[in-house]
């Protein structure tokens, strides 16, 4: 499956030994675990019946990398929609800032192309008609739908220049689907993380397609006072939507340019927000970069990323 995949990849690349796996927290995104394996056909679904019970809950995932990693640590599953992949990371972070445990496995992942679920998010007026998506376009009219998995380790001695040093949430409470016309409380977000981390050189933001949510992102940014300086690296564009997972393979996305003292560029076409240039070419990193997610029902949340020099 692909959580399993990017999960052991995860754990080769941070080079952590079977006892350090087995105390590590591992903390897992998705807006439906595997739902998708059961309302339709779906490749490499485990098929004998000794897993059917499983495979409908949530934590499958998180139960199949826990036993093929011999991760026996904290274990939680993230379920809040399309900021899910962020907020498991978010959770991580409180586990090893809090002490419990010294590292832990992050792992977003979402599969949900099969026909019921993209009805249902067509029923809802959500999917673009777009072939290309243009976040900010004043014709954009919904998101392109996508898959994927992505994997995070971090740790409390954290190796190399990467950091994540700072994460929050909150909730809107204010509506099922969208985000509230006036922004919400993601400004709130944006100014705490400004008093403690300083400006950002550059916003991921989450930039879904439809109209209310570029309207709501270019009120709190407006009204977060984060000034012109930084620039917005919208990467749906390249990935499409991928739901639950889609805060933490941005993250990594984002990650990747960083380690090369960079910011991906936008996709050449991209809308820019106001006077928020959205620059069509990689661009050098100068501080910290903030990634912001979103889920239906009003869940907002965000992570800021730094590079040591």
């Amino acid at each position: 499956m692909a959580a399993l995949n990017v999960a052991k990849q995860a754990a080769t690349d941070a080079g952590w030994s079977k006892d350090e796996l087995a105390s590590a927290a591992l903390v897992v995104g998705t807006s439906r675990g595997n739902a998708a394996g059961w309302l339709a056909e779906w490749p490499s679904r485990r098929p004998f019946k000794l897993m059917a019970a499983s495979n409908t809950i949530h934590s499958e995932p998180a139960t199949a990398i826990s036993i093929e990693l011999g991760i026996y640590g904290p274990n939680h599953v993230v379920a809040s929609g399309c900021s899910a992949g962020l907020d498991a990371l978010g959770i991580a972070k409180l586990l090893i800032d809090s002490g419990q445990v010294e590292r832990a496995l992050v792992v977003g992942v979402d599969l949900p192309l099969v026909p019921l679920l993209l009805d249902n998010y067509a029923a809802s007026g959500l999917l673009g008609s777009a072939a290309i998506l243009n976040p900010y376009s004043p014709t954009s009219d919904g998101f392109l739908p996508g898959e994927g998995a992505a994997a995070i380790a971090i740790s409390a001695a954290p190796v190399g220049k990467l950091r994540l040093i700072y994460f929050s949430n909150n909730s809107d409470g204010a509506d099922p689907v969208g985000i509230p016309k006036n922004g919400g409380r993601t400004s709130e977000l944006l100014k705490k993380a400004i008093e403690l981390c300083g400006k950002p050189s550059a916003i991921c933001p989450h930039a879904t397609g439809t109209q209310t949510q570029a309207r709501a992102e270019s009120l709190f940014l407006k009204t977060a006072n984060l000034g012109s300086q930084h620039t917005l690296h919208l990467l749906k564009p390249y990935i499409g939507h991928t739901v639950g997972a889609s805060g933490l393979i941005e993250s990594a996305i984002l990650l990747a340019f960083m380690k090369q003292n960079e910011l991906p560029k936008n996709l050449p076409g991209t809308s820019s927000l106001g006077e928020l240039s959205a620059p069509s070419q990689s661009i050098f990193l100068t501080g910290p970069a903030f990634k912001l997610a979103h889920g239906m029902g009003g869940h907002n949340a965000l992570a800021v990323f730094h590079a040591i020099p």
